[in-house]
C-alpha cells in the first residue's frame, strides 16, 4: 500500500519537472503552437468567407442567367410570332397573286372569246352581204333584162339620190 501513496520529495520533483516542462513548452512551443491555431483559424475564416462571397456570386449569376433565359425566351417568341406574321403575309400574298392571275386570265379568255365573237360576226355579216349581192344580182338580171324596167329603176334611185 505503501507504493500507492506519494512520498513528499517524488511530488516535489515532479511539481519542479513539471513547471519547467511548462515554462520550456511556453517559452518554445506555446508561441508556434497557438501562431499555428491562429493562423489555422483566419484560414479557415477567410475559406467561410469567400464561400459566403461565392454563393453570392453564384446567387447573382443564377438571377442573371435566369434574366437572360426569360429575355431568350421573349425573343423566341417574337421570332415566332414574326415567322408567323411573315408565312400567313407570304401566304396571302401567294393567294392574292393567285387570284390577280385567274382574273387576268379570265379576262383574257373573255377578251378572246369576244373577239372571236366579232371576227364570226364579222364573217357572218361578210357572208350575209355576198349572199344579198348575189341573190340581188339574180333578181336584177331577171328584171334589168328589159329596157324599160332598166329605165324605172334609174329613174327610182335618181329621185332617191335628190331627196337625201
Amino acid at each position: 500500500m505503501d507504493l500507492l501513496l506519494p512520498k513528499l520529495g517524488l511530488f516535489f520533483w515532479a511539481l519542479v519537472i513539471f513547471l519547467i516542462l511548462v515554462v520550456i513548452l511556453a517559452k518554445f512551443a506555446w508561441k508556434p503552437i497557438m501562431g499555428a491555431i491562429h493562423a489555422r483559424e483566419e484560414e479557415i475564416q477567410s475559406s467561410i468567407d469567400e464561400a459566403k462571397r461565392v454563393r453570392e456570386e453564384m446567387s447573382l449569376l443564377k438571377s442573371e442567367n435566369e434574366a437572360l433565359l426569360a429575355q431568350a425566351r421573349i425573343e423566341r417568341e417574337a421570332m415566332l410570332k414574326e415567322a408567323r406574321d411573315m408565312s400567313a403575309a407570304i401566304v396571302a400574298k401567294a393567294h392574292e397573286s393567285a387570284q390577280e392571275e385567274f382574273k387576268r386570265g379570265m379576262e383574257k379568255a373573255r377578251e378572246e372569246i369576244r373577239a372571236e365573237k366579232l371576227a364570226a360576226l364579222t364573217e357572218v355579216k361578210n357572208q350575209v352581204a355576198v349572199l344579198s349581192i348575189e341573190i340581188a344580182e339574180k333578181v336584177l338580171g331577171r328584171e334589168l333584162s328589159n329596157p324599160a324596167s332598166q329605165q324605172q329603176l334609174v329613174d327610182a334611185e335618181i329621185k332617191k339620190l335628190h331627196l337625201n
